[in-house]
């Protein structure tokens, strides 16, 4: 119990620590964007989720995990099951014991979790020069505006003012809070090629990936909002029908 109140101290300590640098308005607050999946209606761009993976596998991937997502939930945008079957088959993944007690390492299938690019953190924080780089699976919920915020965030790479030092392996980014980060610009210029024809400049790459990553975030949101349309429809019937009940049984007395 102690440990659990002196972690949750820490937490608000750094919280606070942390808030007079946003108040102060030393880190810009990410411009507003346009998603597809805003609103009561809104719904995620099939299109723009296959792009996001595509950039997620060929750019993210070689550092960031994506542990809550297993290769069978690729089919909830817009993949088929054969497709799902190829894109898991290209990972190995290590299973077992096998009937002599000895782990092994087979092609991935669909049941499998997404693959890790590490095996655990200390050999990804010495791929990283002693940064961890974070599962990318709930980041868009880690943010307050999360998807502005990861969008700005990959596009806000810039040279630093004439009165900024960096120190070795930093990079100056806009939006991160301190504007000094440890990842290198991700993005650059046609960095992929899109099956579908796409030009990939680094604001639609960004747009893709940050789409992508909404979806893993939340990949119930459409099921949900759907529920909730119908909910308040029905309830709408629902008042509907009491009111004409009142007004009938009420109906003598007026």
């Amino acid at each position: 119990m102690r440990r659990v109140l002196a972690a949750i101290v820490a937490a608000i300590g750094l919280a606070s620590a942390a808030a007079p640098a946003w108040a102060a308005g030393e880190t810009p607050k990410p411009p507003a964007q346009r998603w597809s999946f805003d609103g009561l209606f809104g719904t995620f761009d099939r299109g723009s989720l296959q792009r996001g993976f595509q950039v997620y596998k060929e750019v993210c991937a070689a550092c960031h995990a994506l542990n809550q997502i297993y290769y069978r939930h690729l089919t909830q945008i817009g993949f088929t099951e054969d497709q799902v079957k190829q894109i898991a088959a290209e990972y190995e993944v290590t299973d077992g014991p096998n009937d002599q007690g000895e782990m092994f390492t087979r092609p991935a299938r669909p049941s499998d979790r997404a693959r890790r690019p590490f095996a655990n953190e200390p050999a990804a924080r010495a791929a990283n020069n002693g940064a961890y780089p974070v599962d990318l699976s709930l980041v868009v919920k880690a943010r307050f505006n999360g998807p502005d915020y990861l969008y700005a965030l990959m596009t806000g790479y810039t040279d630093p003012p004439a009165n900024v030092t960096l120190p070795d392996g930093m990079n100056y980014n806009t939006y991160f809070p301190g504007q000094q980060i440890a990842m290198a610009p991700p993005l650059q210029p046609d960095g992929v090629t899109y099956a579908d024809g796409t030009r990939a400049t680094v604001g639609q790459m960004a747009r893709d990936v940050t789409m992508f990553l909404s979806w893993t975030s939340e990949p119930e949101m459409e099921t949900r909002k759907r529920m909730g349309v119908k909910v308040i429809l029905f309830l709408l019937v629902l008042t509907g029908m009491l009111y004409a009940v009142k007004r009938k049984v009420w109906a003598a007395v007026h």
